[in-house]
């Protein structure tokens, strides 16, 4: 688990850490508690992307790999809830959370909570690639005249996370009682998420539930995939319910509802029962999956896919229990422009087909 079963992303928040003798955390990992044993270099180089087993070993030997806050070897066998920071002689100080004047749809605020519609192509905050310009930058604009709000403070901030082209609901906390409050529900699963997606093909059920254990994909570790429960031990129990809202010729509208909050979780799992979702760059969803081998077919595609540059997928609908008031709370969000489009376009070409 990384930082209270935050959702889809690869690369983990960080806080600064034992400043006294000039280390500085830059990745934080807490052990899922139904992880079995595994050696912490394994377990590291299956969490982090573009990291090869040879640089988290060096990292060990270098005393900058701890547990718990006590450095170990890369023999290091981790086990459930344990906390792994990685730690290295330089300040974070490029992934520092600046305010910056980013326009963001906030759909409710209180005194402990922001929820906020993401729109689609805005990273949900800094990391490898891209220092500045994220949904936590935003907010720590729209918080700048409080100075009791640190957007650089781990302990209060994003709730959960969702990937730079998933359109669709997020929550972050304002204070640190309101985050461990949330973060305690998402982590039990208590909430309720569902997501809108359309998906390469006509899907036979009605409705059905995905259950596949997920880790990083060995051939390709920017994806990943699904293994048989209990052959990979690093792979994290996952699954999906989803349901069928729409057929249209050669995708399907599916509502997908989320018992557990894995990266890519969705993406993965319409993929492994053979629906990847409708221009999926990382999961080849964005090549001709379905359909006609004919040039006006390939043309059509090619438009859905200028109208829907990203993968087709929106988190719609949240539901939690206020962290002050005990009230359940519930949140519907819109389909985007875009997504909407490209729907009205596959109606539109359905109904011609009849």
């Amino acid at each position: 688990m990384i930082d209270k079963n935050f959702d889809e992303i690869e690369d983990d928040e960080f806080t600064e850490s034992e400043e006294e003798q000039n280390l500085f955390e830059h990745f934080r990992f807490v052990v899922d508690q139904g992880q079995a044993m595994t050696r912490v270099d394994k377990y590291l180089v299956n969490c982090m992307s573009n990291i090869s087993r040879n640089r988290i070993q060096e990292a060990a030997e270098s005393g900058n790999i701890l547990v718990n806050g006590k450095a170990v070897k890369s023999n290091y066998r981790a086990k459930p809830l344990d906390v792994i920071s990685i730690v290295l002689d330089y300040p974070p100080n490029e992934f520092e959370i600046i305010p910056q004047d980013i326009p963001i749809n906030i759909v409710y605020e209180d005194d402990d909570i922001i929820l906020v519609n993401k729109q689609p192509g805005l990273v949900v905050h800094p990391g490898f690639g891209n220092f500045d310009g994220t949904l936590l930058n935003a907010i720590a604009w729209h918080m700048k005249d409080y100075p009791e709000f640190n957007a650089n403070d781990a302990r209060i901030g994003l709730v959960h996370r969702i990937d730079k082209d998933t359109s669709g609901l997020i929550l972050i906390a304002k204070t640190e009682h309101a985050k461990a409050h949330l973060g305690k529900q998402f982590f039990e699963k208590t909430t309720q998420r569902r997501y809108q997606a359309l998906v390469w093909g006509n899907i036979k059920e009605d409705e059905g539930t995905i259950v596949g254990a997920l880790a990083r994909n060995p051939r390709d570790r920017m994806q990943f995939t699904v293994f048989p429960e209990g052959e990979n031990p690093l792979a994290k129990h996952a699954i999906t319910h989803f349901k069928v809202l729409e057929r249209l010729a050669y995708v399907s509208l599916v509502e997908c509802r989320l018992e557990t909050g894995r990266t890519h979780q969705i993406r993965v799992h319409m993929k492994h029962i053979g629906h990847t979702l409708f221009n999926d760059e990382r999961y080849g969803g964005h090549i001709i999956l379905k359909g006609q081998n004919t040039s006006m077919y390939k043309a059509f595609i090619k438009n859905c896919f200028l109208i829907c540059p990203r993968q087709a997928l929106h988190a719609k609908t949240l539901g939690f229990v206020h962290p002050s008031t005990g009230e359940y709370m519930h949140f519907e969000s819109d389909l985007p422009q875009d997504m909407q489009e490209l729907i009205d376009k596959w109606r539109n070409y359905t109904k011609n087909m009849e």
